[in-house]
């Protein structure tokens, strides 16, 4: 029976009435309203958890890519590694992470790999420029030396 009566007084109600209430504005409270976005503002525990690993990675990649000691080494090797493995079936992965963080996993491994490849090059111009540069006292002497 409430169905009947329902439908009794959708029925009862006009085109213009129905139209109308279409146009009627949402009564909200202000408390429902920001609580929507309360959570959205900051980063879960998780979240927060995700973006420091995804931070400390990128941090060891960028600072020991020329390290000498093994230990940085192994951090630089160990962030790579990282960087670049495409699997996705632990949850603390590189692509689980950017993808949880809205982050296009791709995107960031072909950037990070990018500034690898410039820092290379730099690294090798570097080398190139200090071997094929005259010592201090050969440039004194006005070239280098013959005769010896």
């Amino acid at each position: 029976m409430p169905f009947a009566l329902a439908r009794k007084d959708e029925i009862s109600l006009s085109v213009e009435e129905k139209v109308a209430s279409l146009f009627q504005p949402d009564v909200l409270l202000a408390d429902q309203y920001f609580g929507i976005f309360r959570n959205k503002s900051h980063l879960e525990p998780e979240k927060k958890l995700m973006l420091a690993v995804l931070e400390d990675a990128v941090y060891c990649f960028q600072n020991y890519t020329f390290a000498r000691d093994t230990k940085r080494k192994a951090l630089f090797r160990e962030a790579e590694e990282w960087i670049t493995e495409q699997d996705n079936d632990r949850p603390f992965s590189f692509e689980n992470i950017c993808w949880i963080l809205g982050l296009n996993s791709d995107y960031v491994r072909r950037g990070l790999l990018r500034w690898k490849e410039e820092k290379m090059k730099m690294k090798k111009r570097e080398v190139t420029v200090c071997i094929s540069r005259p010592s201090r006292s050969e440039a004194q002497r006005g070239g280098t030396r013959r005769g010896l």
